[in-house]
């Protein structure tokens, strides 16, 4: 890359922007306060180098969850942990299978206990009730089965009823909350325990009907409420049950281990190993974790599974203590012989997103084998539209004919690939349209797809697209997917079950970009399953930013030739200087030298905290560009603004006037009203972003700010997002050395455990 020095170029301004480090959290009485469009935004949490990732240590010992995580949760900054633990010998494996064997058999015997006969049914009521005498009735003749029972006609299976809510467009939240009277009730126990009062209404919303009493008989179930660390539910039980609270107490060890793997979901996790897990237990005074651990699933709060690996496969338990050798040659000496267990792999996760990988990979197995097998005409059709574009576009084309599932890689080029893809699918008849990640991504869709561009959230709540046959699947014969990489397991497994049966599926993206901001690597996953044609595009993206970017897909940060200063490298030695500069750069000198205002030019830094984060950067910026004394929560019209409608997914815009009930926005084109009181947790200053926050969007220019404190957290997908939104011109402001190339060649994504390959490979054969 080339460096320039903008020393020479613009003189220093006389008044330093602020750059103090402001507070990670915002709260009252010791717990975090609300979530806000930061955590909401990335994965709940902060952007820390190529994963959505958990503030504090949630660890994984063996190769599936690695490496230490931080990031601000969705309440404003939950820590969870989960350390690393080594690889058990088989000696220990022997003892954890034996340990799994029991768990098992008590979960049964107590289910079996549970589910005992009930002598005279007088315990039953409801629709319960009902069927008991409806049994009655007919084993005792009064009725015919037929008059008793009615079998409800059979449906080709339940599009119309999603299990999970779809996102919806841009839009002030949702009004409404729960009952004011039970929320007046949480709020006594919360005072009378010494949490802050404010949180009872998410309080109640999560605990939902008769919170209050669990609060009172479980003090732990506030680990529920996001921003609720576990020492503030100590001692929010410690006040409530005086001596009675103790770190052995069966409810601590279960309500942790459900925090435990939320956190890990917020780092992208979608279930933990079993080593970690009880690590991480221990490490927060709990005696007698495996306890723990079994009572969480024994109650239905958790769910564990066992999965089948290869020997060598990382985080697996060994069933015994010899050698793959010697097992191999016991087995060909005596066929008799009682063949050798495979290694498993012992997973915990939460029902949520255990569910959505299952209920995922089973709709992409519908989509993989109810495609109808085309022959004749049709096959020729698909074969002329191939044959009218070129190069990997006719490759997409020709795989897409013959199979329901295709995955498509590239940069930000290859979306005219997939764009033409969707315009030959029309041309043939077919219902087909293209989803991006955002609204950017879908407005530069729309220039050569203008019917059939929409956003992923937009589709699935019904505000764009086709909208839904009678059957309520999506009214589409084919769906590509844009920016695949940024799709969580539930998005994507609302997405899924919603094809219709025969509809083709074109799953297309950066795979180098980070990864989605919620629990799963869908892409990832699918890709390394190897159970669909994958078409890698051909077409580069073109000029030095390009050039750029393509050598750090491959670890290598290499010199462009950048003769009209498209990319440029402004070396910085401390916080100060790196905010200095910055400003500098968005408001004189790359409109000077480049005719783009400053609207059209993006910050993105590496984490929201600090000297150099969005806090910071966002306050100097502001300062400079459209300063005012924020009366209303820090806000002027003419601010950008960042607005996280849902935990994950973010919206760019800007504030247009603000009223008595609320801040007045516009973003994607819409206005609307953020009442007073949702401000602070869904809207924030968007001249600076990280680079979670800016995945799926492009600006014509981009500085992307690398201070000296952010050496640790860079990786690989970090640089590539941050340098790739850049269209015309990249500033680099640099203050870490050797750090930026160690990065891009050493520090690939971290790994996350999901259990979606495995699944899919169980369900559709491997190809070649």
């Amino acid at each position: 890359m080339s460096t320039e020095s903008a020393a020479a170029e613009e003189p220093r301004t006389d008044e330093e922007p602020r750059t103090g480090e402001e507070p990670e959290t915002e709260g009252a009485a010791g717990v975090e306060g609300a979530p806000d469009v930061e955590g909401a935004s990335d994965a709940a949490g902060s952007e820390v180098s190529g994963d959505a990732e958990v503030s504090g240590d949630v660890e994984a010992a063996d190769g599936g969850v690695a490496g230490e995580a931080s990031a601000e949760a969705a309440g404003g900054g939950v820590a969870a942990e989960a350390s690393a633990g080594g690889a058990d010998g088989p000696s220990e494996a022997e003892a954890e299978l034996a340990a799994q064997r029991e768990l098992r058999e008590r979960i049964e015997k107590r289910k079996a206990d549970k589910d005992g006969p009930i002598a005279a049914g007088g315990k039953l009521s409801g629709t319960a009730a009902d069927l008991l005498a409806a049994v009655r009735a007919v084993e005792s003749g009064e009725k015919p089965v037929t008059r008793t029972f009615s079998e409800p006609p059979a449906q080709r299976r339940p599009a119309a009823e999603q299990p999970r809510p779809a996102p919806g467009p841009p839009g002030p939240p949702p009004a409404g909350g729960p009952p004011a009277e039970e929320v007046t009730a949480v709020r006594a126990v919360l005072a009378e325990g010494g949490a802050p009062e404010s949180l009872a209404e998410r309080a109640t919303a999560v605990l939902g009907e008769g919170a209050e009493h669990q609060l009172r008989e479980d003090p732990w179930q506030l680990l529920r409420v996001g921003g609720v660390r576990p020492d503030h539910a100590d001692g929010f039980a410690r006040a409530l049950l005086g001596d009675g609270c103790r770190p052995d107490d069966e409810r601590r060890g279960r309500a942790l281990t459900g925090w435990l793997l939320e956190q890990a979901a917020v780092a992208g996790h979608t279930a933990l190993d079993a080593g970690p897990l009880k690590s991480a237990l221990a490490q927060r005074a709990v005696p007698d974790p495996d306890a723990a651990v079994e009572l969480a699933v024994a109650e239905g709060e958790v769910l564990v599974f066992q999965d089948a690996l290869d020997e060598g496969a990382p985080g697996l338990q060994q069933p015994g203590a010899q050698q793959p050798g010697a097992q191999q040659q016991d087995q060909d000496e005596d066929e008799d012989e009682e063949p050798v267990e495979r290694p498993v792999r012992v997973l915990f996760g939460l029902e949520r997103y255990s569910l959505a990988e299952e209920s995922l990979a089973d709709a992409l197995a519908r989509v993989v084998n109810s495609l109808a097998k085309e022959e004749g005409s049709e096959l020729a059709d698909w074969e002329s539209a191939a044959s009218a574009v070129r190069g990997s576009a006719a490759e997409l084309i020709r795989a897409v004919a013959g199979h329901g599932l295709v995955l498509h890689t590239g940069g930000e080029a290859a979306r005219t690939e997939a764009a033409a893809l969707v315009s030959a699918a029309q041309e043939l008849g077919l219902r087909a349209c293209a989803a991006a990640h955002t609204t950017d991504g879908r407005r530069r869709l729309a220039g050569t797809l203008p019917d059939a561009a929409v956003t992923v959230a937009g589709l699935l709540s019904g505000a764009e697209g086709p909208g839904r046959d009678g059957e309520g699947a999506l009214d589409l014969d084919l769906l590509v997917v844009l920016d695949a990489p940024q799709l969580d397991v539930e998005t994507a497994a609302m997405l899924v079950e919603s094809l219709p049966d025969g509809a083709r599926l074109v799953l297309s993206g950066d795979p180098t970009v980070l990864w989605s901001a919620g629990a799963g690597r869908v892409f990832a996953d699918l890709l390394a399953a190897r159970v669909c044609p994958q078409i890698t595009s051909r077409t580069p993206d073109e000029g030095p930013i390009g050039e750029l970017t393509s050598g750090i897909t491959i670890g290598e940060l290499n010199q462009v030739e950048a003769p009209d200063k498209e990319v440029v490298i402004v070396p910085v030695r401390d916080p100060g200087e790196a905010v200095h500069r910055t400003v500098q750069l968005v408001a004189n000198s790359i409109p000077r030298a480049f005719s783009i205002p400053a609207e059209d030019t993006q910050v993105v830094t590496v984490a929201h905290g600090g000297p150099v984060g969005t806090r910071a950067l966002n306050s100097a910026l502001k300062e400079r560009l459209n300063p005012g004394p924020g009366r209303f929560g820090g806000f002027d019209p003419g601010d950008r603004i960042v607005y996280a409608p849902a935990p994950g997914r973010t919206v760019t815009g800007r504030v247009v006037g603000a009223e008595a009930a609320g801040l007045q926005l516009e973003c994607a084109g819409i206005k609307f009203t953020v009442p007073k009181d949702k401000v602070d947790e869904v809207v924030r200053h968007a001249w600076a972003l990280t680079a979670h926050q800016a995945v799926g969007r492009r600006w014509p220019a981009v500085v992307a700010v690398l201070p000296g404190d952010a050496a640790a957290s860079l990786t690989r997908p970090w640089v590539y997002t941050a340098f790739s939104r850049a269209d015309r011109h990249l500033s680099v402001v640099h203050g870490v050395d050797q750090a930026l190339p160690r990065a891009v060649a050493e520090a690939p994504a971290k790994p996350r455990t999901t259990r979606l390959e495995r699944l899919v490979r169980g369900l559709v054969p491997t190809q070649g």
